[in-house]
């Protein structure tokens, strides 16, 4: 029986995606002086390949997303929909330029130093034999993916909507199943180059204590948004935080926030003053308003981009991004798991990211998940509250105060509905 428990344990240790992406990495540090030129320049050609595949595909699979994702809310009052949208919208932003604010602080406390990489050259062995057109990119996909999903959720069309539900299944299972299970090779050929160029040891030391700064800007966002939902009361605040830590814990563990969604609801409904309203917004949430998410990815690649050119990026040039950023939130609400695929390639339009820097974010992300996703769920849970005291404050301003009562008296269905969506 302890045989059998010891190897279950093992097991599914070794299929952690962070376990197998840093044992990969680890490997190649430990024995890869080792190995002949052509292999490093191998292992990078195959990371190459991957993501110039993955690039290709980015543009429709997000265009599906998204559509499928705004196809989902047809059913629910508008009004209560709409204030909804616009309150994730609004929290995914504020909390990019929040990491901006705090990525450029840690910046200053402890500054980046960019050594020249070397000068010998070390190039792909093979690439696609096709150059990706400038105007086929992610941000395409999603106005496209807006306008398909308005039109099926309004213009109630079943072979459209089929389309879409087949094709978002199609997308989901191709990035899950397929380049997920990529990642570590993925990472491995990027660490090969930055081995050999002499990025990658660079960016272990200067990394450490910045990623550490980063735990506490997140704690410290999430205590800000606790401290809102209970209305600035200091007990309360503790009251909410104790609240929500059995799902942030268990979230911590599984690194699934949809696993988590029961323990979110039961916990925001505690907090609240209509508890049945958080069976409505919660899985309305759960995959969109991803405050952790938001945080941890702006905050890397503020510092990957300071990194690697130099300088911070603009803030105009951060103001498109966080927009589009925040539009491509509602793509990865029709995915579970595997949705930074979605956002790479954002990163490298807008941000103008090369394969190094991709294949660094990624690593990132991976390492990051579990405190990425308990933060996510601790968030939402401390938003829903938020919500509540909006939802109040226009019900009290509008006539249509029976919306507040059709939203929560559908909330079983939109959950069943938000859990059963890929």
């Amino acid at each position: 029986m302890q045989t059998d428990t010891y190897f279950s344990f093992t097991q599914k240790f070794l299929s952690q995606r962070v376990v197998q992406t840093l044992g990969v990495v680890a490997f190649y540090i430990v024995f890869g002086e080792h190995l002949a030129p052509i292999w490093h320049r191998a292992f990078y050609s195959i990371s190459l390949f991957i993501k110039d595949l993955l690039l290709w595909m980015m543009p429709l699979t997000v265009g599906v997303f998204i559509a499928h994702t705004v196809k989902s809310f047809k059913k629910g009052a508008p009004l209560f929909l709409l204030t909804l949208v616009l309150f994730e919208s609004t929290s995914n932003f504020l909390s990019v330029w929040y990491a901006y604010g705090a990525a450029g602080l840690s910046g200053h406390i402890i500054p980046l130093a960019m050594i020249a990489p070397k000068a010998a050259p070390f190039d792909a062995l093979w690439s696609l034999p096709f150059k990706r057109p400038s105007w086929w990119s992610a941000d395409k996909g999603v106005f496209v993916g807006m306008s398909f999903g308005l039109l099926s959720a309004f213009w109630h069309n079943r072979p459209l909507e089929r389309s879409l539900s087949a094709l978002s299944s199609f997308m989901q299972a191709l990035l899950t199943k397929g380049f997920a299970r990529l990642i570590p090779l993925f990472v491995l050929g990027f660490a090969a180059q930055m081995t050999n160029t002499g990025l990658l040891s660079q960016v272990v030391e200067t990394y450490t204590m910045l990623l550490l700064a980063l735990v506490g800007f997140i704690a410290l966002y999430l205590t800000l948004l606790f401290f809102l939902s209970a209305g600035g009361s200091p007990s309360k605040t503790l009251s909410h935080i104790k609240s929500l830590l059995p799902a942030g814990g268990l979230a911590l563990t599984s690194g699934c926030s949809l696993s988590t969604m029961p323990w979110t609801i039961a916990g925001a409904s505690k907090n609240m003053d209509d508890p049945d309203l958080a069976k409505a917004v919660i899985p309305a949430t759960t995959n969109i308003q991803q405050v952790g998410d938001a945080i941890a990815n702006a905050f890397f690649c503020f510092l990957i981009y300071t990194h690697f050119f130099g300088k911070t990026p603009d803030p105009m040039l951060w103001l498109t991004f966080s927009f589009v950023f925040m539009l491509a939130r509602f793509a990865t609400a029709a995915m579970l798991g595997g949705a930074i695929f979605v956002m790479l390639p954002i990163y490298e339009s807008y941000l103008h990211f090369n394969g190094e820097m991709i294949a660094l974010v990624l690593a990132l992300n991976v390492v990051f998940d579990p405190i990425v996703t308990s933060s996510n769920v601790m968030a939402n849970g401390a938003l829903c509250r938020v919500f509540e005291r909006v939802w109040q404050h226009l019900n009290n301003l509008s006539p249509l105060k029976n919306q507040r009562a059709d939203a929560s008296g559908s909330s079983d269905a939109k959950t069943k509905e938000f859990v059963s969506a890929p």
